[in-house]
């Protein structure tokens, strides 16, 4: 008999405040009826439980994205592609410059669905830790204060056994 892994999803909720096309709320039973997005959880989070979308914003799906090949001489997963952490970070430059060669950049961004695979280097489970610091230096700060809604999800693998991490992107704009 075939052995499998479960599925494991975790979400994250948060908040934040945004200036310009964007509208706090910090409550759930906030005016739905506004003419800018809408982000909705708790300060404390570093996303948001849901996300708010008027009807005059123009919206855009990006597929499953994987991490850029660092080294193609690399011997290893992690000399290839790097560690989640990097891999993660790879993907969101890749985002960065899809969404800037569109006009748009992450703080368009309003939901991610995360796709985290069994890390070899640790103990072939995933590297959930890695991913949130990779969020961490792209979301939620100065920068950019967008909390997105996100799904994170762990997985047996990804199409490429050396990719230890796939992000998609909804991206609401006007």
């Amino acid at each position: 008999m075939k052995k499998t892994k479960s599925v494991v999803a975790s979400v994250v909720f948060g908040t934040s405040l945004l200036a310009g096309a964007y509208a706090f709320a910090g409550s759930e039973k906030a005016d739905l009826k506004t003419d800018k997005v809408a982000f909705f959880g708790t300060p404390s989070s570093s996303i948001s439980s849901s996300v708010s979308i008027p009807k005059q914003y123009n919206q855009l799906w990006i597929s499953g994205t994987v991490p850029p090949i660092l080294n193609s001489n690399g011997k290893t997963i992690y000399e290839k592609y790097g560690d989640t952490e990097k891999q993660a970070e790879g993907i969101f430059k890749n985002l960065e410059a899809q969404l800037e060669a569109k006009g748009l950049s992450l703080k368009d961004v309003v939901y991610l669905r995360v796709y985290v695979a069994s890390d070899p280097a640790k103990g072939g489970k995933p590297d959930y830790t890695g991913f949130f610091n990779a969020y961490g230096k792209f979301f939620n700060t100065k920068e950019n204060p967008v909390k997105t809604a996100r799904s994170t999800v762990g997985v047996e693998s990804l199409v490429n056994p050396d990719w230890l991490i796939e992000i998609e992107a909804f991206v609401a704009y006007k």
